[in-house]
């Protein structure tokens, strides 16, 4: 654990001496769809998290990270009742619809039109759509620990005694 600190502070302090330069992006720049004209593509829920019912689900990817590590898309999805993985951090907005969510720890909630949630990657959620949910769904891949620590304390050192925004 120690070794791991130390590596995680060296690289902390390696890329604090490294100048921050924005690269241009690659491709679009700016993406803007409504949500009701995206094709819709079939994206099945797997068989062995289906509970109840015959919940068909589909998604419309709007855009996606010049990395690869952030998506945004739409979701939809009929009747049933199904377990789900968040493979990605996801923070998801109802637009239409309700579903009622029951997280690993036992946390039972309804989501309905215009709230927003978050599901931490590596986490499993039942949901029950009573008849139709649609939702936009921001993911973003988790960093590995290692490279999650190194960012932290970066953002540590960077940040002492001062006061950062949201987009800091």
């Amino acid at each position: 654990m120690a070794l791991k600190l130390m590596l995680a502070s060296a690289l902390a302090i390696a890329a604090r001496a490294v100048p921050y330069t924005v690269m241009p992006p690659r491709g679009k720049t700016f993406v803007a769809h409504s949500s009701d004209h995206l094709p819709m593509r079939s994206t099945p829920i797997n068989p062995d998290w289906i509970v109840a019912g015959d919940p068909q689900a589909r998604t419309a990817e709007h855009s996606r990270g010049h990395d690869d590590a952030a998506l945004t898309a739409i979701w939809d999805c009929t009747a049933g009742e199904f377990r789900w993985y968040f493979g990605w951090d996801e923070t998801v907005m109802i637009l239409e619809g309700d579903v009622h969510i029951t997280t690993e720890d036992g946390v039972e909630r309804v989501l309905r039109t215009g709230d927003v949630a978050f599901f931490a990657g590596g986490t499993w959620a039942s949901w029950r759509v009573d008849t139709y949910v649609r939702k936009v769904a921001f993911l973003r891949k988790p960093f590995p620990k290692p490279v999650a620590i190194a960012y932290r304390l970066r953002n540590m050192f960077r940040n002492t005694g001062t006061q950062q925004g949201i987009a800091a």
